[in-house]
């Protein structure tokens, strides 16, 4: 092939940009310990706990409520990755369980006990919460169709019960965990009895309050 006269492109700028992204993962990392031990832990503290500079962390993520707007963000997307995948499955119960299974496992919800109020959600988040309801309703419209799920369970107590979940919180990381699925394993056996569930399910933006942010 004939040689070009195209000058290659320098190595730095990939460098660069993979240092950013390490940079990125560890402050998201420290991030999420920090804060879901103290919501109230200033910046300073994560960069601490990351190993980078505050001035590396604040040409990141300006202001404290950029970082935790993220932080929540990303967890939320997590939840939709998950959703999707369980989507795939051709059993609707067996997909709705397993989901249920890998939420708690990643420990999304914890992002909504510890830090919901904690910062003003923006409209970049909207897309994702939207498609978040969306694939919620069709888990449980499959899980309803295997005669599995009782009837009266709706999308939003899916929130409930992870959220009970995501509140059980131990010294050991690894006793967390089996205390988690233990109990989502009892929800989950509840989700499947008959009997009528008492007082009327959660309403559509009946949890939106805790969101706004507090003074």
């Amino acid at each position: 092939m004939p040689k070009t006269s195209e000058t290659p492109a320098p190595k730095a700028l990939p460098g660069r940009k993979a240092q950013a992204a390490r940079n990125d993962g560890l402050i998201m990392e420290a991030a999420r310990a920090v804060f879901l031990a103290d919501a109230n832990a200033p910046i300073a503290a994560v960069a601490e706990r990351a190993g980078v500079g505050i001035s590396a962390l604040y040409r990141r993520y300006p202001s404290k409520e950029d970082l935790l707007r993220t932080l929540c963000h990303q967890g939320l997307r997590r939840y939709n990755v998950e959703a999707d995948a369980a989507l795939e499955d051709p059993d609707g119960w067996h997909g709705f369980v397993g989901f249920l299974e890998r939420v708690v496992d990643a420990d999304v919800h914890s992002l909504t006990v510890h830090l919901a109020g904690t910062f003003t959600p923006d409209e970049s988040m909207l897309p994702d919460v939207v498609h978040a309801g969306e694939v919620a309703e069709e888990l449980v419209r499959r899980a309803h169709a295997s005669g599995r799920l009782r009837p009266d369970v709706t999308s939003l107590d899916l929130g409930l019960a992870l959220e009970a979940c995501a509140a059980i919180s131990m010294p050991d990381e690894k006793r967390t965990a089996e205390l988690r699925r233990r109990v989502l394993a009892l929800l989950i056996a509840g989700l499947t009895v008959e009997g009528e569930l008492p007082g009327p399910p959660p309403e559509a933006g009946e949890f939106a309050w805790r969101w706004q942010r507090r003074p």
